[in-house]
């Protein structure tokens, strides 16, 4: 009996094919076979018998997807800093926007509230936030700040949680991460560094946000990480 598949379907794309690779241990490969996808009386894909791979699909395989898998040209705004095969990174300006929080400390609260400039990356590892000091499009130079909110890890680590965030990991897709982001509910500050330095702790800053004491973002509270945004863009996330 063939193997069944699952299998996620669009409405411009369908499993088509599969390749199966042999070998004597993990990443050795000396033999594979090709496989096309049929569908069973329910109609539901299944692996169907196979036939030796051959040097000629192999190549017309791998640049098929190669092809497709290429980043397409997109069109970059300003706030872009940077765009990779696995990871966009952008920046926002400092500006004043909604929060919601909705933990035993704080209750359920939502206010307008001043946010510092940030930096934003959503890659095939996660997504990450990082708070800047100055207002202004940071240089590979400009130093990271640990994000001054809720529901983050150490490293710029955002817990997405429920959050509703878009699949894809492109341009025209910012707007749909950051909204991800800002709309969703802070709920606990995670384990880790410290992401604010307030004398009276995490909690009591959020309430005074809340609470409109601060018409600014102040940046005295930022606390400095050991990252500049050009390790970020290069991958290089010291720990």
């Amino acid at each position: 009996m063939p193997k069944i598949l699952t299998a996620s379907r669009s409405h411009d794309v369908a499993l088509q094919g599969a390749i199966l690779l042999y070998g004597q241990g993990p990443g050795q490969f000396s033999y594979g076979t090709a496989h096309r996808i049929e569908l069973d009386a329910a109609g539901r894909p299944v692996l169907g018998a196979g036939v030796p791979l051959n040097r000629s699909a192999v190549i017309h395989a791998v640049r098929e997807v190669a092809a497709h898998a290429l980043p397409k040209g997109e069109f970059l705004t300003p706030n872009v800093l940077s765009i990779s095969a696995n990871a966009v990174t952008w920046w926002c300006p400092a500006a004043k926007r909604r929060v919601f929080f909705k933990c035993k400390e704080l209750g359920e609260r939502t206010a307008i509230v001043s946010h510092p400039a940030l930096v934003f990356q959503a890659s095939q590892s996660g997504f990450s936030v990082f708070a800047l000091e100055v207002d202004e499009r940071p240089e590979p130079d400009s130093t990271l700040f640990e994000p001054p909110y809720f529901n983050t890890w150490n490293r710029g680590k955002i817990c997405i949680g429920s959050a509703q965030v878009p699949k894809q990991i492109d341009v025209a897709s910012i707007s749909g991460w950051e909204e991800g982001f800002f709309n969703s509910a802070f709920t606990h500050p995670n384990h880790g560094d410290k992401r604010v330095e307030y004398e009276r702790g995490v909690f009591a800053f959020w309430k005074d946000m809340l609470d409109g004491q601060f018409p600014d973002f102040p940046k005295q509270v930022l606390v400095p990480m050991k990252l500049k945004l050009g390790d970020l863009i290069a991958g290089k996330m010291e720990n």
